[in-house]
């Protein structure tokens, strides 16, 4: 008999699913989660998905995500569902929506743009120009960015 390793469910806290594959790292980055935490966390990676092909997941014990986390998240796994766990049992799960602006948070990939430019105070801005798959346009130099994994 084949013996398999299971990943040890939470009791409280959150389960992120269906995040696309390769990007468990960002999510984590996103979370603020380093090497240095004291946090209770699993993370799979590239496991096999009905839905995605393959996919990864982050459990993080006593953790609830705030909205613009969940935001941030949908950038780069725009497929993937947020289950809150309490007393082990999956109280509410959320898919995740890309929001229609993002602020302050993707750097753009144009060096000229003004949003780059040091002695100018403005903050990034791009806009959603289609989720799936998902693509932003800087709200000041127009550049489209693709893969924001990148210019987080």
């Amino acid at each position: 008999m084949k013996k398999e390793l299971k990943v040890v469910p939470i009791t409280n806290g959150t389960v992120i699913d269906h995040i696309t594959a390769g990007q468990a790292l960002n999510v984590l980055r996103i979370l603020g989660i380093t090497t240095k935490t004291d946090a209770i966390l699993s993370v799979v990676m590239n496991v096999q998905s009905k839905m995605m092909g393959r996919k990864d997941i982050v459990k993080v014990e006593d953790l609830e995500l705030k909205s613009e986390e969940v935001d941030k998240i949908a950038l780069i796994a725009p497929n993937a569902t947020i289950n809150i766990i309490r007393n082990s049992e999956v109280i509410a799960k959320h898919k995740v929506y890309l929001p229609g602006s993002i602020e302050g948070f993707i750097r753009c990939a144009n060096p000229n743009c003004i949003s780059n430019a040091k002695r100018e105070p403005v903050i990034s801005k791009f806009l959603t120009v289609s989720e799936n798959p998902p693509k932003f346009r800087c709200f000041y130099c127009e550049r489209i960015i693709e893969d924001v994994s990148g210019y987080l």
